[in-house]
């Protein structure tokens, strides 16, 4: 089971993390920005809904692409968990 869910179906290896990409990168980048320079006004939100959605985008990306299905799961769950925060916002 456990070699099922990590195994890299590309590598052969076995994958839990990996180096973010381009969607990954603009929400880390955003969650400091918000975190360091706790922004007002315009810029606050202008961040959080660039976060938002570089966060559903990478979702959404996993789910299509996950290299096993442990990301693909991971990508299913941050996307349910980012759209009822959405919605409840």
């Amino acid at each position: 089971m456990i070699d099922w869910l990590f195994r890299n179906r590309q590598t052969g290896r076995i994958t839990v993390a990996q180096v973010p990409n381009l969607a990954l990168g603009i929400f880390i980048a955003s969650a400091l920005a918000r975190r360091l320079f706790d922004p007002a006004g315009d810029v606050r939100h202008v961040v959080r809904i660039a976060g938002t959605a570089a966060l559903i985008w990478w979702a959404i990306d996993e789910m299509a692409r996950g290299v096993n299905p442990w990301r693909r799961l991971l990508g299913a769950v941050v996307l349910v968990t980012t759209l009822v925060g959405v919605a409840a916002a």
